[in-house]
């Protein structure tokens, strides 16, 4: 048996034993059974025995030591004839596991190397075919005309298997039931969710409210309740939701993949009402319920890849550098303005849609969503923003936004009905900023803040700012299916007195 293990340690290889290693090796024989060639068959009876090495062996404990493997009585069928190889050392190492780059982490890294390649591919091939005599390029010309057939059955080959890869990728979106392409999986993005959120917690960690902030709370109660309320969606209960609020003036709002909600607290001094902000909240989780990240970044990067085919030719083609760069502009908007844009606009609307389901399952009064949009458009035109047509903008124009939530707001109060939810107040938030928009313009006339052509002119110093009635509102009595995790009520609005008193100071702030 010494000769044995001085063996295995000469060929230093390793092999798996149904065994427990410890710090000491026990050797263990089999007990009345001989040992046979074709196997050995080990029973239940073992006895162990510590057998004491020099030379070689011992060094690796420093001293003469006990060095012994055991074999667990349990093993009933036979092993493999062939040279037993055993590891013997002092304990075993393992290094930490290494957590991969997300893919499309990945893809953003490649996609400027990938126009690159694009670039110089194309202009070699220009410059190896001005240099290419005449005769040659005939011959080329000539080659390719007659096997045009063969290069169209090339090429069609090639759009089947674009066809293919595109089919295979589709994916039914988890609310709407809408088919769209998903080359990236949920998965991929929660892992650069978990990165991105990182990043932001870094950058905003001197400007995150405390969770004793009266704002955290409120934000905190809203975004439970909406969570609660839908707890039937199943992207809705998988995800941990937490609230950080950010002291910045930036009317902004977002929620990544993995459930981190941030939000500025220029969006609360913008939101007149909780229900407003339910509204609010609800569009931005509908982007992460439905996965747009991941959709739009699959549609960005099919699109790119097919660009990287028409950026070649148009470096190939252009007879100088400049020309294929105005070339590669043009390719470059046009992309933008035909794919990315549109898409994007459509994925706010849906969002929009979705956002409105969660808000009145919610109990918000939804009514209250143009409203917020109208209050949007309005301090765009005084704080002097320049408002760009929507063919150009990633986003709705604010009118148009409006239009579509009118226009979903009675299917959206069905669903908040049928949700046994308590009913609305008669006044219409609606007509109550349109009496006080009406009031405010004829104040701006008299103060002279108005064009001759009746456009508003931007406030020199302060801008527009909405109130933040949120803190000072009552509390309402929860619908009665609704199971609430925490025993603080959801702060919303109660009465049109605290409507109209919060548009009177709107309007005095305005005029001011």
């Amino acid at each position: 048996m010494a000769s044995l293990c001085v063996r295995v340690l000469r060929l230093g290889r390793f092999c798996s034993l149904s065994a427990h290693l410890n710090r000491n090796f026990q050797v263990c024989r089999q007990a009345g059974h001989p040992v046979r060639k074709a196997g050995w068959y080990v029973s239940s009876q073992i006895s162990c025995h510590t057998v004491h090495f020099t030379g070689p062996l011992s060094s690796l404990h420093g001293n003469a030591g006990t060095v012994c493997y055991q074999i667990s009585p349990k093993i009933t069928c036979p092993l493999q004839p062939g040279p037993v190889q055993i590891q013997c050392g002092h304990r075993f190492h393992t290094s930490a596991p290494v957590r991969a780059l997300p893919a499309p982490l990945i893809w953003l890294v490649l996609k400027p190397l990938q126009k690159l390649l694009a670039m110089i591919l194309g202009r070699s091939i220009r410059k190896w075919w001005v240099a290419l005599p005449a005769n040659r390029r005939k011959l080329i010309r000539q080659w390719v005309w007659q096997r045009r057939w063969q290069l169209a059955a090339l090429a069609g080959v090639v759009m089947v298997i674009v066809v293919l890869l595109v089919l295979t990728h589709l994916d039914e979106s988890p609310v709407t039931g809408r088919t769209r392409l998903l080359v990236f999986s949920r998965q991929n993005y929660m892992e650069l969710a978990t990165l991105t959120s990182e990043t932001y917690m870094e950058q905003f960690a001197e400007l995150m409210l405390a969770e004793t902030d009266p704002r955290h709370q409120v934000v905190e109660r809203v975004l439970q309740h909406l969570v609660q309320r839908n707890k039937d969606i199943p992207e809705m209960s998988e995800v941990v939701w937490s609230v950080h609020v950010v002291q910045n003036p930036n009317v902004n709002a977002f929620v990544l993949p993995n459930g981190k909600v941030f939000v500025f607290t220029g969006m609360l001094e913008a939101t007149a009402d909780v229900h407003q902000l339910s509204v609010v909240l609800g569009h931005e989780m509908a982007h992460a319920l439905l996965g747009h990240s991941a959709e739009q970044a699959s549609l960005s990067h099919v699109v790119d890849l097919l660009s990287v085919v028409l950026l070649t030719a148009i470096w190939a083609v252009c007879p100088r550098d400049s020309l294929a760069l105005l070339g590669q502009w043009v390719q470059g908007k046009l992309t933008q303005l035909m794919f990315n844009r549109p898409y994007s606009r459509k994925l706010e609307a849906e969002a929009d849609q979705v956002g409105l389901q969660l808000a009145a399952k919610a109990c918000a009064d939804v009514r209250a969503s143009p409203v917020f949009w109208q209050q949007m458009e309005i301090r765009d035109k005084l704080t002097g923003v320049p408002a760009l047509p929507e063919w150009l903008s990633t986003h709705p124009s604010h009118r148009n936004r409006v239009t579509q939530l009118d226009r979903l707001i009675p299917q959206a109060l069905e669903l908040r009905e049928r949700c046994v939810c308590p009913p609305l107040p008669a006044t219409d938030p609606r007509a109550v900023f349109s009496k006080s928009v009406r009031v405010l313009l004829e104040n701006a006339k008299d103060q002279g803040t108005v064009g001759s052509g009746g456009s508003v002119k931007p406030l020199p110093h302060s801008p527009a700012r909405l109130p933040a009635a949120l803190l000072a509102q009552n509390t309402l009595t929860p619908s009665p299916n609704m199971e609430q995790e925490s025993k603080d009520p959801v702060p919303v609005l109660t009465s049109d007195k605290t409507v109209d008193s919060a548009e009177e100071q709107y309007r005095v702030q305005s005029t001011s």
